[in-house]
C-alpha cells in the first residue's frame, strides 16, 4: 500500500512540470452540401483527448498551439487540422471511406487509422451497433462481428445467466476485454455444464449499461505481448461515451412470436459540466421474461416394464435394457427388495404417471432464456489538471437478478419423495421443478492521471473490479434429509462465488517524430477468488436436488499476484512502410513466468492497397477458478436419463494428484496473420488469413465414471468416486494442443447518395477451423485403467460447437426522415457429438433475417421498430432416440434443440418497439 501511495504522490508532484499554454477552439463540421454533421469524432492526434459534434455539427475542445485535430466519422473522409492559435476552426468533410477511422487498440504509443494499422481491427460505432436491432452488447457483437459468438444457454445452472462469448471459436478465456483500455475483471462463474466454453471463465458483458458505449474496437489478432494474459484470440476494447452534446433517453418493449419472452427497458445517457471537467452518466434498467422451447415427449417418456415383468418371469431378474425410455426399473427392484414387489409397485403407480404425462406433454420442462432483471449505472469523468494533464475515473455498478429452471423432476424419477408423501398424498404426486435463481453484482472502478513527464506521455492508473454471484434453489428438496427426518426445506441457499482483481498500471509513450514512436510500462495485479459455503441443509447428504450446496471443505479464499513489464517500438520508414515490435514479461506467484513477443508490419501501395502481417507468441494463465474450484452438482451422467450427483475436484487435491494429474500451468500460443486492405472506388475491402496454435490448453475433463456402470471400487479411479460420494467426477488439466486456421473478409460500401437518400452495405465473413493437434495427454493411472479424460464428445465441443463460418450482410438506406436496415446473418454448420463418435448429428446452416425501421419525427424524437428473425428460424431438431437415431442428450425428447452447441439460439421471431428522445 505504501508503494501505491508513493506512486500517486509522485504523480501529483510531476504534474507541476506539465503546464503549457492551452486555449479553447470551437467550430462547425459540415458535409459538402453545407449540412451539419452530428456525432463527428474530434480527437487530438497522438492522444486520447477529444469530443464529438452536437446536433448542429458544433464542437469545442481545449487544445495547445501545434496540436493536430483529427475529424472522423463513419462514411466520411477524415480531416486533419493543425492548431495555429485560431479560436474558430470550421471543417468540411467529404463522403468517403470508413477505413480512415482512428483507433487506439493494438498500439500503445500512437493512435492510427484502420487503414494504417498493421493488424486487423473492427471499429463499430454505437450507431452501427443499434442497427443490429439487439439490446445487449454480446448480442450486438454476435450479429456485427462474424468471428464473435455468444448465445443464451438454457438448463445450465448459473451458466444460463452468463452467456459464454468468444472470438474465433477459441473459448471465452482466450478473448481479452478492455473498457477504455483497462482490463475488465473476469466473472465469478466458471462454466461447468455442457455448453460451448465448458470449463472456462469469461467476461460478463452484461455488467455495464449498453447505452454507455461510444464504440467498440475489436482487434482480431494475438496481443499478449501488448496486453498480457488471455489476448490469444484477440482483444475487445469498449470505448465509453465521454462528452456527448445531448442527453438521450430510450424506452423499448418487445415480445416473441410465441407470446413469451416479454422484454422492457429504459436507459439514459447524458454529459454534464463538472467545473472544468466533464461527467458522462449512464443508467439502464432492463427486464426480460422467460421463454420456453421444450419438446413434448409426453407418455413415451414414462417407464415401460420389459417383457420379463409382464410375464411374471424369473423373480431374481434385476437387469434392465439400456433404454433411456425405461428409467427407474433397476431402482424399482432395489428399492422394493425383490422383483415381485417391484412389479406391484409399478402397477400401483403407472396410471398416475401416464395421466400426468398426458396432461403435461412437455413433462413440466422450461427450456429457454432465463428471467432477468438488470439495473446498471456508469459514470465516466475527465477533469483537467493544469494545462496538459487530466484526472480521469470510470465507475460502473450492475445488479442482475435471474431465474432459470433445472430439469423437472418427473414423479417416476423421485420414488423416494413420492413414497414419503411429503409433497402430496399417495397416488397424486406429480414431481417438482427446482428453480435456479441468482444475484449477480459487478463493479469496475478506475482512477488515474494522464500527464507529460520529461517528454513522455504518462498514464498512472489503478483498477478495481469485482464480480459476485449468489445462488438460491427453490421448489426443491433434500432427498437425504427427507429420508432421515421425514421432512425437508423447499428453498436452499447453496452459497456462491466472488472474483476480484486490483491492478496498478504505469504506462509511458512518446512520439519522437514522424518515424519513431515507442511505449513501455509496468503492471502489478492481484487476483482474489472466494467460494462461500451454503446453508447446512443445502449440502446435507447429497444436498439440495438440482444444485447441491457448497460444503465447508469446498469453500475457498485464494489469491495470487503477478508483475509485468512491457515495451513496444514502431518505426515508420516512410509514409508507406511500417515495422513494429513488442515484448512483455510476466511473473505469476502460482505457476511461474512468461515472455511474449510480437512483430508486425504494413506496406501501402499508394492510397488504394495495403498489405500487413504479424507474428507473435502469447499465453493464458489458468484462472483461480480452474485451479481451486471444488463442488458437487446434479447433472446428467450418461446413460442415466435423470440428473445424478457428480463431483468437480480441484487440480491440487490429493485425489486428483493421485490420478497422475500435474499442476496447472500456462497455455502458450503462436499467432500468425497476413492480409491487406484495398479501396476500389467507394468499395473498401479487407482480408486477413490467420493461424493460431495453442499449446497445453487447459481442459475440463470428460466425466470419469465406472466403465462397467457398477460403482464397486474395482479400480483406483472408482475408489476416488466412492471416497467423494459421487457417481462421476471431473477435473482440470493441461492436456491438449489445438490449431485454428481461418480467414476474415469484409466488403464495405459506405453511405453514398442514392436518389434522395443514402445507401450503405457491408458484407463480413469469417471462415474458421479448429482441430485437436496431436494426442490428448492422458495421465498413466487413467490410461492404464481404460479411462479417457477427453472423449469424442468433449473434443467436438472444442472443434464443432460454434459455427465454422458466419456471413453477415447488412444493407441500410436513409431517406428523408426514414431509416431502413436489413441484416441477413448465416450461421454455419455445427455438430452435436455422440459419446463415441459413431452417430454424430450435423445441424445445417441457418440464415437469420432482421429488419429495422426508424422514423425521425424531429431531430430529437425517433421511433424504431425492430423485427428480429422475421422468418422464425430455429436450429435443426435434436435426435431424440426415435427413427433409428440415438438420443443425443435430448433427455427423452425434453430438449427440442441442442443446448450443447450454439448457432443463433432458440428464441425464434421477436419484435420490439423503441422510442428515443434527445434533449
Amino acid at each position: 500500500m505504501k508503494t501505491k501511495i508513493t506512486l500517486f504522490l509522485m504523480a501529483f508532484i510531476m504534474l507541476s512540470f506539465s503546464v503549457m499554454a492551452q486555449y479553447k477552439v470551437s467550430g462547425t463540421v459540415k458535409d459538402a452540401n453545407g449540412d451539419p454533421i452530428s456525432g463527428v469524432s474530434v480527437v487530438v492526434k497522438g492522444s486520447k483527448r477529444g469530443t464529438t459534434t452536437d446536433f448542429d455539427g458544433k464542437y469545442s475542445l481545449a487544445v495547445v498551439k501545434g496540436d493536430t485535430l483529427v475529424f472522423s466519422s463513419v462514411g466520411y473522409e477524415s480531416v486533419e487540422k493543425v492548431m495555429d492559435g485560431s479560436a474558430v476552426v470550421d471543417v468540411v468533410m467529404a463522403e468517403g471511406l470508413t477505413l480512415d477511422e482512428v483507433v487506439v487498440t493494438g498500439n500503445r504509443s500512437k493512435p492510427r487509422t484502420v487503414l494504417d494499422s498493421p493488424v486487423p481491427i473492427d471499429n463499430i460505432s454505437s450507431k452501427e451497433l443499434a442497427k443490429s436491432g439487439k439490446v445487449q452488447v454480446e448480442q450486438m457483437l454476435t450479429y456485427k462481428v462474424p468471428s464473435f459468438n455468444s448465445q443464451t444457454q438454457p438448463i445450465s445452472d448459473a451458466t444460463a445467466h452468463f452467456d459464454p462469448a468468444d472470438l474465433r471459436g477459441l473459448g471465452p478465456s482466450r478473448t481479452l476485454v478492455l473498457i477504455n483500455g483497462k482490463r475488465k475483471n473476469q466473472s465469478a462463474q466458471i462454466y461447468l455444464n455442457g455448453t460451448p466454453g465448458k470449463g472456462e471463465v469469461g467476461i460478463d458483458l452484461k455488467s455495464f449499461p449498453s447505452n454507455a458505449v461510444k464504440r467498440i474496437e475489436v482487434l482480431r489478432d494475438g496481443a499478449s505481448a501488448q496486453y498480457g494474459s488471455d489476448a490469444i484470440a484477440g482483444v475487445i476494447n469498449i470505448i465509453l461515451k465521454d462528452d456527448t452534446e445531448f442527453t438521450e433517453v430510450n424506452a423499448i418493449a418487445g415480445v416473441t412470436s410465441q407470446g413469451d419472452g416479454f422484454k422492457m427497458g429504459v436507459d439514459y445517457n447524458g454529459t454534464y459540466d463538472l467545473g472544468d471537467g466533464k461527467i458522462n452518466l449512464s443508467y439502464e434498467n432492463y427486464h426480460q421474461n422467460i421463454t420456453n422451447r421444450a419438446g413434448s415427449p409426453g407418455v413415451k417418456d414414462t417407464p415401460k416394464l420389459p417383457e420379463e415383468f409382464n410375464s411374471n418371469g424369473d423373480p431374481n431378474f434385476v437387469d434392465t435394457p439400456d433404454d433411456p425410455n425405461t428409467p427407474g426399473v433397476d431402482e424399482f427392484v432395489s428399492a422394493h427388495d425383490n422383483f415381485l414387489n417391484a412389479v406391484a409397485y409399478w402397477g400401483s403407480h403407472h396410471e398416475n404417471w401416464d395421466r400426468w404425462a398426458t396432461e403435461n406433454p412437455q413433462l413440466g420442462m422450461i427450456v429457454g432464456q432465463p428471467d432477468l432483471t438488470k439495473n446498471s449505472v456508469l459514470a465516466n469523468i475527465t477533469y483537467p489538471l493544469g494545462e496538459n494533464a487530466e484526472f480521469y475515473t470510470m465507475n460502473t455498478f450492475t445488479k442482475r437478478l435471474g431465474k432459470s429452471f433445472a430439469y423437472y423432476r418427473a414423479p417416476y424419477w423421485r420414488h423416494d419423495v413420492e413414497d414419503s408423501e411429503f409433497m402430496a398424498p399417495f397416488g397424486s404426486f406429480v414431481g417438482y421443478h427446482p428453480t435456479f435463481e441468482t444475484v449477480v453484482l459487478d463493479n469496475m472502478n478506475v482512477a488515474g492521471f494522464k500527464f507529460d513527464m520529461l517528454g513522455l506521455k504518462t498514464d498512472l492508473s489503478m483498477t478495481y473490479g469485482r464480480n459476485y454471484v449468489d445462488y438460491t434453489v427453490k421448489h426443491s428438496v433434500n432427498r437425504d434429509y427427507l429420508g432421515d427426518h421425514g421432512t425437508s426445506p423447499r428453498t436452499f441457499h447453496p452459497g456462491g462465488y466472488a472474483f476480484s482483481n486490483f491492478i496498478t498500471n504505469l504506462d509511458f509513450s512518446k512520439v519522437f517524430n514522424d518515424n519513431v514512436s515507442t511505449s513501455f510500462g509496468f503492471e502489478y495485479k492481484k487476483e482474489y477468488y472466494k467460494g462461500h459455503k451454503g446453508d447446512e441443509l443445502s449440502f446435507y447428504g447429497g444436498g439440495s436436488d438440482s444444485f447441491a450446496g457448497i460444503k465447508p471443505a469446498e469453500a475457498m479464499d485464494v489469491n495470487r499476484s503477478n508483475f509485468a513489464a512491457y515495451a513496444g517500438l514502431d518505426y515508420d520508414f516512410n509514409e508507406d512502410f511500417l515495422l513494429g515490435a513488442a515484448v512483455r514479461y510476466e511473473d505469476f506467484t502460482d505457476f511461474g513466468s512468461n515472455f511474449s513477443w510480437k512483430v508486425n508490419g504494413r506496406y501501402k501501395f499508394g492510397d488504394k492497397v495495403t498489405l500487413r502481417a504479424s507474428a507473435s507468441t502469447g499465453f493464458r494463465a489458468p484462472t483461480l477458478h480452474q485451479r481451486y474450484i471444488q463442488l458437487t452438482q446434479y447433472i446428467i451422467v450418461s446413460p442415466n436419463p435423470d440428473p445424478q450427483l457428480q463431483g468437480t475436484l480441484p487440480n491440487n487435491s490429493a485425489a486428483v494428484k493421485g490420478l497422475g494429474v500435474p499442476s496447472l500451468t500456462a497455455e502458450t500460443s503462436q499467432n500468425f496473420s497476413f492480409g491487406g486492405t484495398a479501396k476500389l472506388g467507394r468499395l473498401n475491402i479487407t482480408a486477413d488469413v490467420y493461424q493460431i496454435k495453442v499449446k497445453d490448453r487447459v481442459l475440463f475433463s470428460s466425466q470419469i465414471k465406472p466403465l462397467d456402470g457398477n460403482l464397486d471400487g474395482s479400480d483406483p479411479v472408482e475408489q476416488v468416486l466412492i471416497d467423494n460420494g459421487v457417481l462421476a467426477l471431473q477435473f482440470f488439466i493441461n492436456a491438449v494442443n489445438t490449431k485454428t486456421n481461418g480467414v476474415d473478409i469484409v466488403f464495405d460500401y459506405p453511405n453514398v447518395s442514392l436518389g434522395e437518400g443514402k445507401f450503405g452495405a457491408n458484407l463480413a465473413m469469417n471462415f474458421n477451423k479448429n482441430v485437436i493437434d496431436g494426442k490428448v495427454k492422458n495421465p498413466a493411472v487413467l490410461e492404464n485403467n481404460g479411462y479417457d479424460i477427453f472423449n469424442h464428445r468433449e473434443s467436438m465441443r472444442i472443434t464443432d460447437a460454434r459455427p465454422k463460418n458466419k456471413i453477415a450482410l447488412g444493407l441500410n438506406y436513409d431517406i428523408n426522415n426514414f431509416s431502413f436496415a436489413l441484416n441477413n446473418t448465416r450461421f454455419g454448420e455445427v455438430t452435436v457429438a455422440s459419446e463415441d463418435g459413431t452417430q454424430d448429428q450435423e445441424l445445417s446452416a441457418k440464415v437469420v433475417t432482421d429488419f429495422v425501421l426508424g422514423y425521425n419525427f424531429s431531430k430529437k424524437f425517433n421511433v424504431t421498430i425492430n423485427a428480429n428473425n422475421i422468418f422464425d428460424v430455429y436450429p435443426d431438431i435434436l435426435w431424440d432416440g426415435t427413427n433409428g437415431h440415438p438420443d443425443l442428450r435430448s433427455a427423452g425428447g425434453r430438449f427440442l434443440y441442442s443446448s450443447e452447441v450454439s448457432q443463433m439460439g432458440q428464441l425464434g421471431a421477436n419484435y420490439a418497439l423503441k422510442f428515443t428522445m434527445k434533449f
